[in-house]
C-alpha cells in the first residue's frame, strides 16, 4: 500500500528554483588619490610644454607700439635658441652659464626677456649681435659705424579702447577723431631696415632721453635689444635702476621667440554676453611677428 505525503510549506521539490536575495550594493567611493595623480601629471605636462614648447604671453606695455598693442595675446616658442635657466615657466633657477642646444637669435626677431635680477617678463627686438659697437645718434642706430635705413616719416592711425588711451601726456596731440567718429591715436612712424634686409615699423616722437647712446660693444653671447616705440620703450639703452635691460644682456636671458598673434583684447566689455563682441580687436589675430624681409640682391657673376 502507498502512502500519500503531503508536503508542507517549507519542503520543495528538487526542481523548484529558489530565490535567494542579493546584499544592497556598496556605494562606490571617489578616488580622491586617483584624482590628485590626474591632475598632478597634467599640470606637469603644461609646465612641460611651457618650458621646452611654447607659451602664451600678454603684452602689458606699449613699448612694441605700432606692432604690438597692450590686449594683445602671442605664442612664444622656447626653442629656437635653446633653453638656459630662464626658460622654466617660474623663473625660481640660479644662474646658471649657457644653453642647452643654444643658438644666437636672427638681427630682427623678437624675443622675450627677464632683465637681470628680475622676475618680469619684457618684449623687445634683437637689434646688435656679439661682436658688434652700437651707437644711436639723434634716434638713427648705427651698426658698426654703418647706420641703419631710415624711411620717410608716415603716420599710424591705431584705435583707442580702454587698452589703447592715447594719453595726451604720452602722446601729446596725437588724440584725433575719424571720419566715422571713433577716436584714433595718430602715431608718426618710419621704417627702420637691417643689414640683413628685415624691416619694420618704428615710432618716432622726437627728440627723447634714449636717442643718444654709445657707442658700445656688444660682448660674446650678448645681444642688444630694443622696444620699436623707440622714445617710449626702457631697453638696452637704459640702466636696470630705470627698468630698462642694463645694456646688452647675455643670451641666458632670452626667454624665447615671439611667433604669432592669437587674439588682442580690448579691454571693454562686460560679463553680458551681449558685449562679448567688444572684448576683442578684430583683425589681428593670425598676425605674425616675423619681420618682413627684403630680397637680398644677386652678385654679379
Amino acid at each position: 500500500m502507498s502512502e500519500d505525503l503531503a508536503l508542507t510549506p517549507n519542503d520543495h521539490p528538487a526542481d523548484d528554483p529558489v530565490t535567494v536575495e542579493a546584499p544592497p550594493a556598496k556605494a562606490k567611493r571617489t578616488d580622491w588619490w586617483g584624482e590628485l595623480r590626474g591632475i598632478f601629471w597634467l599640470v606637469l605636462a603644461v609646465l612641460g610644454f611651457h618650458t621646452f614648447i611654447a607659451k602664451p604671453f600678454y603684452i602689458p606695455s606699449e613699448s612694441m607700439l605700432p606692432g604690438l598693442e597692450v590686449g594683445d595675446q602671442l605664442v612664444v616658442s622656447k626653442y629656437p635658441y635653446g633653453w638656459s635657466f630662464i626658460s622654466p615657466t617660474f623663473h625660481v633657477l640660479p644662474f646658471i652659464h649657457g644653453r642647452l642646444f643654444g643658438r644666437m637669435p636672427e638681427r630682427g626677431d623678437v624675443v622675450i626677456v627677464t632683465p637681470p635680477g628680475t622676475e618680469t617678463d619684457y618684449i623687445k627686438r634683437v637689434v646688435g649681435l656679439p661682436g658688434e659697437t652700437i651707437e644711436v645718434r639723434q634716434g638713427t642706430v648705427f651698426i658698426d659705424g654703418v647706420p641703419l635705413k631710415r624711411g620717410p616719416i608716415h603716420d599710424a592711425l591705431i584705435p583707442v579702447d580702454n587698452n589703447t588711451r592715447c594719453d595726451s601726456t604720452t602722446y601729446p596731440g596725437a588724440l584725433t577723431t575719424g571720419a566715422d567718429g571713433r577716436l584714433l591715436c595718430k602715431l608718426p612712424l618710419v621704417t627702420e631696415t637691417m643689414p640683413n634686409g628685415r624691416h619694420y615699423e618704428t615710432v618716432e616722437l622726437g627728440d627723447s632721453e634714449g636717442d643718444n647712446y654709445g657707442p658700445v660693444k656688444i660682448p660674446k653671447d650678448h645681444v642688444f635689444l630694443m622696444g620699436d616705440n623707440r622714445d617710449r620703450s626702457s631697453d638696452s639703452r637704459f640702466p636696470l635702476s630705470a627698468l630698462g635691460l642694463g645694456g646688452p644682456v647675455p643670451w641666458e636671458y632670452l626667454g624665447g621667440r615671439a611667433e604669432i598673434i592669437t587674439f588682442s583684447k580690448t579691454g571693454g566689455g562686460t560679463w553680458n554676453p551681449l558685449t562679448w563682441g567688444e572684448s576683442f580687436r578684430g583683425g589681428r589675430a593670425g598676425t605674425s611677428l616675423h619681420p618682413a624681409r627684403d630680397p637680398q640682391p644677386v652678385p654679379a657673376k
